[in-house]
């Protein structure tokens, strides 16, 4: 085995896309399984479809071409707006997009066209994250644009919150939402498919019962990957955390004062650090850095060891009071947040090791 090492736990997985799918179901939502936070590893993918979901969304055209040659033959939704050059790969990998703008439309209208396709697009509207999205009063009138489109179906509309501006999802917003399909059926003269109300951010709305009627899906990833909901990141009942651990192993192990000698400049990434001094401590460094983790997002499963920071392929632990001896050559365990997930699947540098049949426990 090559370190370090993200491990991934298809039973935990599986139980956790079995459980939203089942809140989502009881509320009249299907569940779209997100797996950009793991460049759509088929296993991953493969542990979601078989807990429920009814269709796998990415915001790169890359993985839902990595899903299809790997076999999958199921629905694909591309999550952000391809960039004019990207259009005819988009209508070629991906059965719908998330679209605001009728000129990226028009391409990829073109595009289905030359393919001998129709391309969906669902319209996403801006509740106030103020990320993508046209402004509700603008829907109506994006929208009829949309459907004259030829190559084009528009199948609903969608928005996305608490990604760029944090803003909550409330049964406000998500009645907000409704108002502007009204307006949009009414405008196109024909019923919506779908009306795309959110992502993990929106899964508290769900266990509350506050989900009005008339949503029709949920894109979720970090609910399903790290068991948490998107706003407080408070665990989600029935759901585990734990189904992704990194491993990585010591490779020295050395008694040094807690407070750098000298002046103190930048880091290797433009901070100035702040030390205490604690003395001298047992320091451990760890074969794993910046370039394949985030360091607000991981997390010791050894008792008493410490993170201290990290250079981009070097992390520092403080392992004088570690539980357990923590010599040259170890291996340390950490848990992890969704930074991480999204830097370790995203290295090169990081082996992924698929756990079959795992207990959930």
């Amino acid at each position: 085995m090559s370190y370090p090492v993200i491990t991934i736990n298809k039973a935990k997985l599986e139980h956790n896309a079995r459980r939203l799918a089942e809140l989502c179901s009881k509320q009249g939502m299907r569940l779209v399984g997100v797996a950009k936070g793991v460049c759509a590893h088929p296993a991953v993918v493969e542990a979601m479809l078989a807990g429920g979901a009814a269709a796998i969304g990415d915001s790169r055209i890359d993985n839902l071409k990595r899903l299809r040659r790997h076999g999958y033959k199921g629905e694909t939704i591309l999550l952000r707006a391809p960039g004019p050059s990207q259009c005819q790969e988009a209508v070629m990998y991906a059965d719908a997009s998330l679209n605001s703008e009728t000129s990226i439309v028009r391409l990829l209208g073109e595009a289905a066209i030359r393919a001998g396709k129709v391309h969906n697009v669902i319209l996403m509207v801006d509740l106030g994250d103020l990320r993508e999205g046209v402004m509700p009063e603008q829907a109506a009138d994006a929208a009829a644009e949309f459907d004259r489109i030829p190559g084009i179906r528009l199948l609903g509309i969608g928005t996305n919150m608490a990604c760029y501006g944090g803003v909550i999802p409330t049964r406000e917003k998500m009645e907000l939402l409704l108002q502007v399909k009204d307006q949009v059926e009414q405008r196109i003269g024909r019923p919506l498919e779908r009306v795309s109300g959110g992502t993990s951010a929106n899964i508290q709305l769900v266990l509350d019962g506050e989900m009005p009627h008339g949503i029709t899906e949920l894109r979720v990833g970090e609910g399903i990957l790290l068991g948490t909901e998107a706003v407080e990141r408070r665990p989600i009942p029935g759901c585990v955390r734990d189904a992704f651990l990194i491993k990585a192993e010591v490779i020295e192990v050395k008694t040094k004062p807690s407070k750098p000698m000298g002046k103190i400049g930048q880091d290797a990434f433009g901070n100035v650090p702040v030390f205490e001094d604690r003395g001298l401590r047992r320091r451990a460094i760890v074969s794993i850095g910046q370039q394949d983790i985030d360091l607000s997002s991981l997390f010791p499963r050894d008792k008493g060891v410490e993170i201290l920071g990290a250079s981009s392929d070097h992390l520092i632990c403080d392992v004088e009071e570690a539980e357990r001896p923590v010599n040259v050559g170890d291996i340390l365990e950490f848990g992890l947040a969704y930074g991480t997930l999204l830097k370790a699947f995203t290295s090169p540098f990081v082996t992924k090791e698929v756990l079959e049949g795992c207990q959930i426990a």
